[in-house]
């Protein structure tokens, strides 16, 4: 049985994959200080709510942010008796190279992302991910990364907004009635959502453009839903994307006898 964890600039995701399904999807804030010993109170209290009866064997991290994976490796060790499998650590092995400029590491997620997007369509996708920051992943016919775009992330929009501009309050993301707001907190969201919803059919139009050939759009992350709505921006949104994707380099990885 398969832990997967998917570590971001904002929020930490633990999944349990029994080979078949995942059992549950768990979320905490992301915290470099977090002790091994915090993230087994906190992991297995929640289990223990839900009633799930998790035997793990293996464990596999995806860290956007390097300080929190030692405490990660060490709470794998003492409560679980493995060794993590760390993406984008040469120990562990990718399904395709990605195909980016020497001496560039793709993060993680978006190695994640490739992978996930290529066993469920088969290449020439782009990923969008709602995150701190907001990616765009181009994924080959081969199923290679090969770049893609960071934009930032909206919520971080939104709160660099509040905190540069002393005027103007703190606003939920949300899609307005109209475009043209008749008070502050309606200018604000409209900016924002369809500002992004430019941003992104802009980007998506020019790397399709670019690319050469046909592309199916693939949305993730929480907000994907949200922006989808007012365009029908993706093709398809899938939550569990990223996870997902570190299922696939783990069987990899066991397929080849890494692990």
């Amino acid at each position: 049985m398969l832990l997967a964890i998917d570590c971001g600039n904002t929020n930490t995701v633990f999944s349990i994959w029994d080979g078949e399904k995942f059992l549950c999807t768990l979320r905490t804030s992301t915290h470099h200080a977090r002790t091994a010993d915090a993230y087994f109170t906190w992991y297995s209290t929640l289990i223990n709510h839900y009633g799930i009866k998790a035997d793990i064997t293996d464990v596999i991290i995806s860290s956007t942010v390097p300080r929190v994976v030692f405490n990660l490796r060490v709470f794998t060790d003492r409560f679980f008796g493995c060794r993590p499998l760390v993406v984008g650590k040469p120990e562990c092995l990718l399904p395709v190279a990605p195909r980016v400029d020497e001496g560039t590491q793709p993060g993680p997620d978006r190695l994640a992302n490739a992978a996930g997007a290529y066993d469920r369509h088969g290449g020439n996708v782009v990923v969008v991910d709602f995150g701190t920051a907001t990616n765009f992943d181009v994924v080959a016919s081969d199923g290679a990364y090969v770049g893609g775009v960071i934009a930032p992330g909206v919520n971080l929009s939104l709160e660099a907004l509040h905190s540069g501009a002393a005027a103007l309050p703190h606003v939920d993301i949300s899609q307005p009635d109209k475009v043209i707001g008749t008070n502050t907190v309606g200018c604000i969201q409209s900016g924002v959502f369809w500002g992004y919803t430019g941003l992104i059919e802009g980007i998506i139009t020019r790397i399709k453009a670019e690319y050469g050939e046909p592309m199916k759009v693939v949305g993730t992350g929480g907000l994907a839903p949200l922006f989808d709505k007012a365009d029908h921006l993706f093709d398809t949104i899938e939550d569990d994307l990223t996870m997902h994707g570190l299922t696939v380099i783990h069987k990899y990885n066991k397929d080849q006898g890494n692990i």
